[in-house]
């Protein structure tokens, strides 16, 4: 992501997509990729297959970036295809962490492309070198691959279900072959995954916006620990051995995912606008209009303001414009950051007491400036609602949040951030609130950056690096 894109917000997964059964599989998957761009930012690639051989192609930056030349695209053959949109965490960013990763096994080729982090991958890349393994990039998916090619299993699924019950923590993946194209989520389904169809073409997507985009409709989620597999045959389904209680982020609601997809099998809107709704209740202000952080924030704030009956006003613009490689001045660089990316509306702002809807506070320093902004603008009051308890946590399992000291709220009190904020009230929705937003009549979300709790405890799987290193990697 560029330094403008990069403000005080925790940094997206990666997006995947698997096609089956398309004249035009890259295309299709290329049109995937574009409604995905939200979850990576930094390379984006697709590798295809005629059923004798495999195509590939990555490339650094967004999707049109890597594939600014039709050629390109053109050149991927076949009716099967898989794509990856990266956004690094702990893998360098640079071309040879591009996904899709192409290897070839003695039985065919094999392409993959994965969303989330292996919490115990330097352990098991450690075991491999060990044995003679050498690895070409610093992801961690390469460990995958590894695991895959020192199984004696001849069948695609077997050597995955061998590699995978080596691997901890979470996973989305999609994987081609010459003749297959295979999805495959952890057991407790962390990272969402969804089937799609168009007609007889089949697709898996990381979000069901790019089955919208192509006109194909929503099957249904893949569940966790659950092995899709399309191919001539149609769609069959296998299990990973491992069993676990359900575990989906719920900050793929709050945040991450787009409010027009459907992830976990629930409507992102309709959670965010519970979100809002729960926090109305829970938090009322007496105010006069309610804005909203574009553009994560605005389903919430409208939730808000639909509860608490305050009307609902457009009072920052979000500059959509601004490029990756904005140059900005050597000083006060992140209040500038802040500027260029956002402009309050003064005609709205002025004379009103504000409440300011956010999804989400990791370091404070972007809600800081904005609060400022809008005082400059004329607000009488702020009063900040966030859709989403205290951050105090770091991520291990495929989110890309600052150090545990760098989050405002692992030191701070609510009352300590209110006046670091220099706002005049601070409201956050309870753990409580917001998982009761999202249930959708199921149970098992991981909360871990909100309690601290995590269901696979880091120290299990990873060392005392690791856990000092709190970027992920893809």
């Amino acid at each position: 992501m560029s330094d403008c894109d990069d403000l005080d917000k925790p940094k997206s997964n990666c997006g995947i997509v698997g096609v089956y059964g398309h004249a035009d599989a890259a295309v299709y998957a290329y049109q995937c990729l574009y409604a995905l761009q939200h979850r990576g930012q930094e390379s984006s690639g697709i590798v295809s297959s005629d059923g004798k051989n495999m195509f590939r192609h990555v490339g650094m930056g967004l999707v049109n970036d890597a594939f600014s030349d039709i050629k390109t695209l053109k050149g991927l053959k076949g009716r099967l295809a898989v794509g990856h949109n990266r956004y690094s965490t702990t893998g360098s960013n640079m071309l040879t962490n591009a996904q899709p990763f192409m290897v070839n096994f003695k039985e065919s080729p094999v392409a993959i492309s994965h969303n989330g982090n292996f919490i115990n991958s330097r352990q098991v890349r450690n075991e491999l070198v060990d044995k003679g393994a050498i690895f070409q990039t610093s992801s961690d998916t390469e460990v995958v691959l590894h695991l895959m090619a020192r199984s004696k299993a001849t069948d695609i699924v077997d050597k995955m279900q061998e590699a995978f019950a080596k691997i901890r923590g979470a996973y989305s993946i999609v994987l081609a072959t010459n003749d297959k194209v295979i999805g495959l989520r952890d057991p407790r389904g962390w990272r969402p995954l969804c089937l799609g169809k168009k007609g007889k073409t089949r697709i898996i997507a990381s979000e069901s916006c790019a089955l919208d985009l192509i006109g194909a409709q929503y099957v249904r989620e893949i569940d966790p620990g659950e092995i899709v597999v399309l191919d001539k045959d149609g769609v069959s389904s296998y299990w990973l051995e491992e069993k676990a209680d359900r575990k989906a982020c719920i900050f793929e609601y709050v945040y991450f995912s787009r409010p027009d997809s459907r992830i976990f099998d629930e409507n992102v809107d309709k959670a965010r606008r519970k979100l809002g709704k729960n926090l109305a209740i829970e938090h009322p202000v007496d105010a006069d209009i309610v804005i909203s952080v574009p553009d994560s924030s605005n389903t919430a704030a409208l939730g808000y303001a639909d509860r608490s009956g305050i009307k609902f006003e457009i009072g920052l613009i979000r500059n959509h414009y601004v490029g990756r490689t904005f140059i900005h001045p050597e000083q006060s660089v992140r209040d500038f950051k802040v500027r260029v990316k956002f402009n309050p509306v003064e005609g709205v702002l002025k004379g009103r007491r504000v409440v300011l809807v956010d999804d989400s506070i990791v370091r404070g320093t972007t809600l800081k400036q904005l609060a400022k902004m809008l005082r400059k603008a004329g607000a009488k009051e702020v009063h900040v609602r966030v859709s989403s308890p205290p951050i105090i946590a770091p991520c291990y399992y495929g989110m890309d949040f600052p150090t545990k000291q760098e989050l405002v709220a692992s030191d701070k009190t609510i009352e300590q951030i209110r006046e670091f904020l220099g706002v005049d009230s601070l409201g956050y929705l309870s753990l409580d609130g917001m998982v009761g937003a999202v249930s959708n009549g199921k149970s098992g979300f991981c909360t871990a950056c909100f309690t601290g709790d995590y269901p696979l405890k880091p120290e299990d799987g990873m060392t005392k690096l690791q856990l000092e290193d709190v970027n992920n990697s893809n």
